[in-house]
């Protein structure tokens, strides 16, 4: 059984080969599917998912990948074809990938309990999507999205610099104000040439899973102290703090040239600021009337 999704603009299909798996494991991508592929003459990528798959070589191991917080094992074979074998947050291996060099087709097999399976297979969908995505001037950052009238305000930063704490009182204090998605928004350069942010499947431990998007105004890095000051940062500072907030893969040549482009371009268009704050309501108001530059909230 195929289905097709559409998340960020771009199309992929996901194509269940045995009766074990199907688009149940996949809850979060429901918003995202779509039935009429009419118009639609190209996709992202194909994954196609069978159990009973199993590769006839083992690659080379070259790296581990973060893919929040869980490090998956990544191999390559001799013709350029990348294994990524994904583990679970108990370190159970529960999905094989083998992909094309360029991600736009890959098979995978899944194993363990449903809850093992499903993690598995959005975690390969996540990867498919920003590998493919990288030479399509599209992101999949690690990143907070809130919303207002129609833009979008991207909040960066590494656990534990209270990036929840601060979208959370974006909710409470800004009028009109909404989240977007908690952890893993798609950032595109589009074809009009302007920067959106668009919701995705992948929302992290907050199941925020919205089809729709924004105009990207601005991007906060944020850092905890006793006082609230904020300043735009410099474009090379900007890309310091934007870059390894992005989903990338450092030792493909063809990734990283993708993401470091298409952050260039980013910021070409769209300031980022460092923001020093307390966990308190003039912390957002102050980010918010300097990203939106307006007065009022309401």
């Amino acid at each position: 059984m195929k289905e097709f999704y559409k998340v960020g603009g771009h199309c992929y299909s996901v194509d269940f080969r045995d009766e074990r798996n199907s688009a149940a494991l996949l809850k979060s991508s429901d918003p995202f599917r779509i039935i009429d592929m009419e118009g639609i003459d190209s996709l992202l990528f194909e994954l196609v998912v069978d159990d009973s798959w199993r590769p006839d070589r083992k690659g080379v191991e070259i790296g581990q990948f973060d893919c929040g917080g869980n490090n998956h094992g990544v191999y390559v074979l001799d013709d350029g074809s990348y294994q990524i074998l994904v583990s679970d947050v108990s370190g159970r291996h529960c999905c094989l990938i083998q992909a094309l060099p360029d991600f736009t087709s890959a098979r995978v097999c899944l194993n363990g309990d449903d809850g093992m399976r499903s993690f598995g297979l959005n975690n390969a969908l996540m990867m498919m999507y920003a590998f493919a995505g990288a030479s399509r001037m599209t992101l999949l950052m690690h990143a907070s999205v809130m919303q207002k009238d129609g833009d979008g305000y991207l909040c960066l930063g590494v656990s534990g610099t209270g990036k929840s704490t601060h979208t959370a009182n974006w909710l409470r204090y800004i009028p009109g104000a909404e989240l977007l998605n908690d952890d893993n928004p798609v950032v595109r350069v589009c074809n009009d040439g302007r920067v959106r942010v668009y919701g995705s499947p992948w929302s992290g431990k907050t199941p925020c899973y919205k089809n729709e998007d924004a105009i990207v105004k601005g991007f906060l890095q944020l850092k905890q102290a006793p006082y609230n000051r904020i300043e735009r940062m410099s474009i090379v500072d900007a890309f310091a703090s934007l870059l390894p907030s992005c989903s990338v893969m450092k030792w493909d040549r063809r990734d990283y040239v993708g993401v470091c482009d298409t952050v260039s371009k980013v910021l070409e268009q769209v300031p980022v600021f460092f923001l020093e704050n307390l966990p308190d309501e003039d912390a957002c108001r102050l980010s918010y009337t300097t990203l939106s530059g307006k007065k009022e909230h309401a």
